[in-house]
């Protein structure tokens, strides 16, 4: 571990004018083929000062690695022919008009060192929530088409457009924003004077904002209160090697991506196929030769967090701490940063069959959409815990479990469902299903995940949001409200937290 790269930091927020530096150098590398390009530091601070929470950057590591730029314009005064220095006037920017119905991209670039992270749909994903937000009636760009260069000689423009749109060419710019959501209004000659590569031609982008109405997360630096889960009700079958299982994994999570998930979870021990191998060793050792697969597996879950824009809940894997065998859950942020909790509770036969020891450590972790908990399996059993992290503020705690029989599912479940209603939060549970022959202790599995919610007028009867088909391989996407749980500690029909005799009893963690 000592060894190991660090993984980039990222975060998405409004960019400064002491970014100013770091932006132009980015800058230079992203249109390297134009010479030499760069924002006037008057011109960027003129732009921050007329309309800041429309300039966004994404920092890697701390320095800009790429950058949205946008003012409101009354699109009705330029219409569908215009050019880029009609918009930005010179780089005055006296057309930002607060008062207009269009958020105008005037910049968007990422530095090509970078550009495997998708920091791009961050960005124009948070120029959609911007639009929202301000009840603006869409987001409109003039969009180069920098390979249509190599194709002018043998089609016009708008023929180039359809095989791009089609699929037949790729286009680095129009591809990505076509994938966003964007649709091309019109073919813009002489937009932006010097694109060779785009033969000075440009695409009118527009994306509508269909909702016109106010939203409730009006900064990219606020959190979220409608939070998308993702749960994977993971099969268990042969992999032969960890390459194989991670291929499976990434599968799941760009499908759960897709959706604009801001959480996915994998069940307890989903990587325990790859013991298979070490049958001959016993199980103990076995198991150990597991444990060593571990950082490798983090370092990979948390590359697809970065890349996929998705905080992962690993499910749980054991590892080793020393000459102590562990059972982790792994929070891999999708700012690059990561986390660890470690199974306070071991069951009675990971500590016969495989020397299992339990951790000593509850605690709330931070996320971009609050502050959630992990609990492995057999933990969510025991009260106290989920009181605990109650008491640090989690609103989402999050279960992945392993059980071979009904008898076992329904402990966790019923437990679970308990915790949530109890505790007032979101409890999400991750299990795996199918069998496994050929591995030593693990040979069946039965599991229904599902996303459980308290107990109160504003949440299911059933107190279930979402639930999985027994013992099948699936996915369950669903949102979770976090405002209803501020509603219902302090308005709802019986208040569990604010309720309890702190004059009588308490739990207090010992730790």
């Amino acid at each position: 571990m000592d060894n190991e790269t660090p993984s980039p930091v990222i975060e998405l927020r409004n960019l400064r004018i002491e970014d100013y530096l770091d932006l132009n150098m980015s800058l230079r590398q992203a249109y390297s083929s134009w010479g030499h390009v760069s924002w006037r530091r008057e011109s960027l601070e003129r732009l921050i000062d007329l309309f800041p929470e429309g300039q966004f950057c994404v920092t890697v590591n701390g320095k800009v690695a790429a950058s949205a730029l946008s003012v409101i314009v009354d699109y009705k005064k330029f219409g569908d022919n215009h050019t880029y220095d009609q918009i930005v006037a010179g780089e005055s920017f006296k057309n930002h008009d607060p008062e207009g119905d269009v958020l105008y991209g005037i910049e968007v670039f990422v530095h090509p060192d970078y550009r495997g992270l998708r920091l791009g749909r961050r960005l124009y994903d948070a120029r959609k929530d911007l639009c929202e937000h301000l009840e603006l009636r869409a987001i409109m760009a003039g969009g180069r088409i920098p390979n249509y260069g190599k194709y002018a000689h043998e089609m016009k423009p708008h023929e180039y457009i359809e095989k791009v749109r089609r699929k037949e060419i790729v286009d680095p710019v129009l591809s990505f924003q076509l994938s966003n959501g964007f649709h091309v209004r019109k073919v813009l000659e002489n937009y932006l004077p010097g694109d060779k590569e785009s033969h000075q031609f440009a695409t009118l982008l527009e994306w509508s904002n269909i909702y016109y109405q106010e939203s409730e997360q009006p900064l990219v630096e606020t959190k979220k209160s409608v939070v998308r889960l993702g749960v994977v009700q993971w099969q268990m079958r042969p992999f032969s090697d960890m390459d194989r299982l991670m291929e499976q994994a990434e599968y799941f999570i760009d499908a759960v991506s897709d959706y604009e998930s801001d959480f996915i979870v994998f069940p307890e021990f989903f990587n325990a196929p790859l013991m298979a191998p070490f049958n001959h060793l016993g199980e103990a050792a076995a198991m150990r030769k597991l444990a060593e697969t571990a950082d490798p597996l983090r370092r990979r879950f948390l590359e697809l967090a970065v890349s996929y824009n998705v905080n992962i809940i690993c499910g749980s894997m054991p590892a080793l701490e020393g000459d102590q065998l562990l059972n982790a859950a792994y929070l891999c942020r999708r700012d690059g940063t990561w986390e660890v909790f470690n199974k306070i509770h071991p069951t009675p036969s990971e500590v016969t069959a495989w020397g299992m020891r339990g951790g000593n450590e509850v605690k709330a972790f931070d996320t971009d959409c609050g502050k959630i908990g992990i609990l492995i399996c057999y933990d969510v059993e025991f009260p106290e815990l989920g009181r605990i992290l109650a008491d640090q503020g989690v609103n989402l705690l999050f279960v992945p479990f392993l059980t071979d029989t009904q008898n076992g599912y329904q402990r966790v479940r019923h437990c679970a469902q308990a915790r949530a209603i109890e505790n007032e939060c979101y409890v999400v549970i991750a299990g795996a299903v199918g069998n496994l022959p050929n591995v030593n202790n693990m040979d069946i599995q039965y599991a229904q995940s599902a996303i459980l919610t308290p107990s109160d007028f504003a949440f299911p009867t059933n107190v279930v949001k979402a639930e999985a088909t027994p013992n099948t391989e699936m996915v369950l996407i669903a949102d979770v409200d976090l405002d209803l749980l501020k509603e219902l500690h302090a308005h709802g029909s019986v208040r569990n937290l604010i309720d309890r005799r702190d004059d009588l009893y308490s739990v207090q963690f010992k730790g």
